[in-house]
């Protein structure tokens, strides 16, 4: 079919979907709205059922107009769901702060090439909406672009409140330099216009790009793009780049950055992290000079507990919020997290609000009139990219800010006190007190400090544990990431398997992840204390209980390396499996103990404090409400 004929269809039969059976479609599995904390609604807004001619839509953006109008943008994709396939830029246009939508409109028409990424902004002194977006030739089949990828930005306007679009024009000439040559990228997501300082009014959205040097990706780039003409002409400003090793590793690669403006007029940037070394799937950095530099290279998050994907910003005040998934595994569990100190720190996934428990990915949030926010994101029952879903809410209605949590002693050289999550509760241990947990919501969690990072070297856990659980997972000790790909560390029950198991799962170099796991005979589910320990060392991996061990190989690599990272007892990372019974004195060391040493350990008699990356008594709660 021919591609204007097959966009005049596209338009008749969208044109039809009226507001009514927007707002009949049925709430999303999932995602049930509180009901007594203040308003929450949402609706599904693309999706390939509702609205033909497509096979899937992605990459949400959405911007509030200056006559209160929001726009959602999204990847149309024709023929699949790939990434550089046929893909339209496409819009729907709200009047009433996104209650109700018309019908889906063609921005920007692929015929045959990828056209996407958008990236709108707002101009608050004319009204006029910018969408920045970016070009490659497109392919049939569900495949990536092949690499080095051809992709130049392009930019339309509208100047009648998103009704009709300018024709796209290249912006190649003054934002894609020669050395960016192989991967670009515009937001995606909605970029800020500056209303503070000496650059106000200035516009500002983010591209994250790659350096081909003929055989090979060699850089990562991520930089802020900047008008100060309300469009008209734009120029590369802060920029950040990341080297890529002969052997493919890198440090970091931020990429899909989320902008805000702080509450003191400089600019927060907020990327996706792709598998650098570093710890971490998100990466931060700061502009105070308008969007022209950073003031310092992008740092990791490591405790900011994402999967690998792109997340957004919007401030409420001195209020920042962060919507992306809170699964650090997978692209799932659509949550709203704060920061309250310009995203120095953020709530932890326990104190975010969860929007939906479904598949979710790439979001965008925007203020939607009066107290109200929108939430435009990618969502499903099945998959993350079954649909897009405009979800609109008040501030009331997300997690109130929370005190201080209990907290118990870590005291390993340099830490802080450990976070007592859920009510985990004082019992009598082998040695005097010990905490109990009640396998719903109990853990306790460690802040993040670099020397918790065990990495290639020799290390052992150690911990006392007493349970008669007899089925699920009873995470006890977990240290690194989680999933099958990301490095790790941890020791759990199996009961209805009749064992313990422990397991390290390694990187080295460029090479793909490797796993090494070793498992006791027995549960050791009687309700009596056990000793637990793991050691790594000698080229092996020993589980030991009571003294009795068992061992399987070594495998190489670092188990704290390119994921989020964080030490919990009692509970897995993930949030997904919480340990019911009790737990006493947990301890690990950055080196391989030797027998005669765990032997003192069970006795009572530990080694010296400086090998210790983690001393935990639990045997006693302090604060808290």
């Amino acid at each position: 079919m021919p591609s204007k004929l097959r966009a005049r269809l596209r338009s008749t039969l969208t044109a039809v979907l009226t507001t009514a059976a927007l707002l009949a479609l049925p709430a999303p599995a999932g995602a049930e709205p509180a009901t007594d904390t203040g308003e929450f609604a949402q609706q599904v807004l693309f999706k390939a059922s509702q609205d033909p001619g497509y096979a899937c839509f992605r990459i949400p953006a959405v911007v509030r107009t200056t006559h209160g109008t929001l726009l959602a943008f999204a990847e149309g994709r024709v023929l699949n769901c790939g990434d550089a396939a046929d893909i339209d830029i496409v819009v729907k246009r709200s009047t009433d702060g996104g209650r109700t939508w018309g019908p889906l409109q063609v921005v920007n028409e692929g015929g045959g090439d990828t056209h996407g990424n958008p990236a709108p902004i707002v101009d608050r002194e004319t009204g006029r909406i910018v969408l920045a977006e970016t070009w490659n030739p497109g392919r049939t089949d569900a495949s990536g672009c092949s690499v080095p990828c051809a992709r130049t930005p392009h930019l339309q306007y509208s100047d009648d409140d998103g009704l009709t679009w300018s024709q796209p024009r290249d912006l190649s000439d003054q934002i894609l330099p020669a050395e960016w040559n192989s991967w670009y990228a515009t937001g995606p997501l909605h970029g800020i216009q500056l209303t503070r300082g000496k650059h106000a009014g200035r516009l500002v959205f983010g591209v994250n790009t790659e350096t081909w040097n003929g055989s090979r990706i060699s850089a990562n780039h991520a930089a802020l793009i900047t008008s100060d003409d309300g469009g008209d002409h734009w120029e590369i400003g802060a920029t950040d780049t990341w080297p890529t090793a002969d052997d493919g590793t890198f440090r970091q690669k931020p990429s899909e950055m989320a902008i805000a403006e702080r509450a003191d007029g400089s600019i927060l940037v907020s990327g996706r992290e792709q598998d650098g070394t570093d710890l971490g799937h998100r990466d931060q950095a700061v502009s105070r000079d308008g969007g022209d530099s950073f003031t310092a290279p992008f740092h990791a998050l490591p405790g900011l507990y994402t999967p690998q994907v792109q997340g957004s910003l919007l401030r409420l005040g001195d209020r920042l919020l962060l919507a992306a998934p809170g699964d650090p595994d997978r692209r799932r569990t659509m949550m709203i997290r704060s920061s309250w100190d310009g995203g120095r720190t953020w709530d932890s996934v326990d104190r975010g609000t969860v929007v939906t428990t479904d598949w979710s990915g790439y979001s965008d949030l925007v203020r939607a009139g009066g107290d109200a926010v929108g939430l435009l994101y990618e969502g499903g029952a099945v998959d993350a990219r079954d649909e897009i879903r405009f979800a609109r809410f008040t501030e009331d209605w997300l997690v109130p800010r929370r005190g201080p949590d209990p907290t118990t002693a870590d005291r390993a050289p340099g830490a802080r006190r450990a976070a007592v999550l859920g009510g985990a509760a004082e019992t009598d241990g082998v040695f005097g007190g010990a905490l109990s947990f009640d396998g719903t919501d109990d853990a306790v969690r460690l802040p993040f400090r670099e020397g918790q990072r065990l990495g290639d070297g020799d290390f052992t856990a150690s911990l006392w544990f007493r349970y008669t659980a007899t089925s699920g997972e009873q995470p006890m000790l977990w240290m690194g990431g989680v999933g099958s790909s990301q490095p790790q560390v941890w020791m759990r029950g199996e009961p209805a398997s009749g064992r313990l198991q422990a397991l390290m799962t390694t990187r080295e170099g460029a090479t793909a992840p490797r796993t090494a796991s070793v498992r006791s005979a027995g549960a050791y589910n009687d309700g009596q204390w056990h000793h637990f320990a793991l050691r790594r060392g000698g080229g092996k991996l020993t589980l030991s209980v009571d003294g009795t061990a068992f061992e399987t190989a070594d495998v190489p690599g670092s188990v704290s390396r390119n994921s989020p990272f964080g030490v919990h007892v009692g509970q897995k990372m993930d949030s997904r499996a919480f340990f019911t019974g009790a737990l006493e004195d947990v301890r690990v060391y950055d080196r391989a103990l030797s027998d005669e040493e765990l032997a003192g350990v069970r006795a009572g008699d530990a080694p010296e404090r400086r090998d210790t990356v983690v001393w935990l008594p639990m045997d006693r709660v302090s604060g808290g409400h």
